[in-house]
């Protein structure tokens, strides 16, 4: 736990076969609370945060329907502007793409839509499920998940790209749940379609 190294980029190594884990990245604009999600996950409870650094990472079982579960290996990499080139490192070969967003600065959605759409057009991510986390829905003033959802321009991403924005909260946990269970439903629907498509050949 805590900030490590920035050049200690995953590896193929640290991936499913090793963890049995979809392995999931967490990124977007600094301060929007990606870390705070992060160990609200981990820890069932809310953790302020300092800024991160480099990266952090947790495995994370999250519980799926009556005993079922999925663990998630999460990647949470700082969003501090001279570290968003060092994202691609880090989604690489991911699962899934979390991008998180402070719902409550809807000053600073045009810089996160920018980076959003710069990071899932990467040839490495291009048709990588993405759930949008509209976080701080805490703070009064807060944009809904639909108003973020229309400010990031989620629609214009890859016809191929599947994509859901939730609203959610660190402090308290709000939304969390669904939005996990849904981008766990949509790294399926991607691994199936491309298991169908290999037996096409």
């Amino acid at each position: 736990m805590g900030n490590h190294l920035t050049e200690m980029a995953p590896t193929a190594s640290s991936f499913l076969p090793h963890f049995q884990a979809l392995h999931v990245v967490v990124i977007g604009l600094d301060s929007a609370g990606k870390t705070s999600l992060l160990y609200r996950l981990k820890f069932k409870e809310f953790v302020q945060s300092i800024p991160t650094k480099g990266f952090n990472t947790e495995k994370i079982r999250v519980p799926l329907g009556g005993s079922r579960g999925i663990t998630f290996q999460v990647w949470d990499v700082g969003g501090q502007e001279k570290l968003r080139p060092l994202w691609r490192s880090y989604t690489r070969r991911t699962d899934g793409l979390v991008f998180v967003v402070d719902a409550a600065e809807a000053e600073r959605l045009e810089e996160a839509k920018v980076e959003l759409h710069r990071i899932s057009r990467a040839s490495d991510n291009q048709g990588v499920p993405v759930l949008v986390l509209a976080n701080k829905q805490d703070q009064p003033g807060a944009l809904s998940a639909a108003e973020v959802e229309k400010r990031l321009a989620v629609r214009e991403l890859a016809a191929a790209t599947l994509t859901h924005v939730q609203g959610c909260s660190a402090v308290d946990g709000l939304g969390l749940q669904p939005g996990l269970e849904r981008l766990y439903e949509m790294i399926l629907k991607r691994k199936k379609a491309a298991r169908v498509g290999r037996k096409r050949r």
